[in-house]
């Protein structure tokens, strides 16, 4: 999977951390959260930043990798990268079961949904600095142009199944949201 689309995903990745960033910060001053923007903010990572994008890495950059000789950093790295999907995976699946409770009355869970929304807020940015600058640029050094090709295609066939453009919209209408 060439650089190139993964990197773009990164930045609408960054886009909708920092919109989670605003709804933390909101929640905190109004002492109150909105659940059906939490619960859109798991659906993204769920659907976008770990089905799309960490489904590309893992089922496609990952699997191609493995067949090559790497260096240990990389080895050690792309390791690392593995681990971080998992404690995403997990961190996310704990706040999508805390907003469910908040959703249904719960208000004690807000501290926890607070934690769980700052604790990815500080994981992505430092995830994707990982793969942007310590993986993905080196990677591509293990394949040929052929090879790169073939990714790249494998990498688009996954993204006919998925909405792009769905998600750019709805993070411009919580930008202005947000704003208001």
């Amino acid at each position: 999977m060439p650089i190139g689309p993964l990197m773009i995903e990164h930045r609408l990745i960054e886009k909708v951390i920092s919109l989670m960033e605003k709804a933390v910060s909101l929640a905190e001053d109004k002492k109150q959260a909105d659940p059906d923007l939490i619960q859109w903010f798991t659906q993204f990572i769920r659907n976008y930043a770990d089905q799309c994008h960490h489904g590309k890495e893992e089922d496609i950059l990952f699997k191609g990798i493995e067949k090559k000789r790497i260096s240990k950093e990389h080895e050690t790295i792309m390791g690392q990268l593995i681990e971080d999907h998992k404690w995403g995976r997990k961190t996310t699946g704990e706040l999508v079961a805390a907003n469910e409770k908040y959703g249904k009355g719960d208000m004690k869970v807000l501290p926890e949904i607070i934690e769980k929304m700052k604790a990815l807020i500080e994981f992505y940015p430092r995830h994707i600095e990982k793969e942007d600058r310590h993986f993905f640029i080196p990677a591509m050094d293990y394949f040929s142009s052929e090879e790169k090709d073939a990714l790249l295609r494998e990498g688009y066939a996954l993204d006919s199944k998925l909405m792009h453009e769905a998600y750019a919209e709805k993070v411009s209408g919580i930008e202005k949201q947000l704003k208001n």
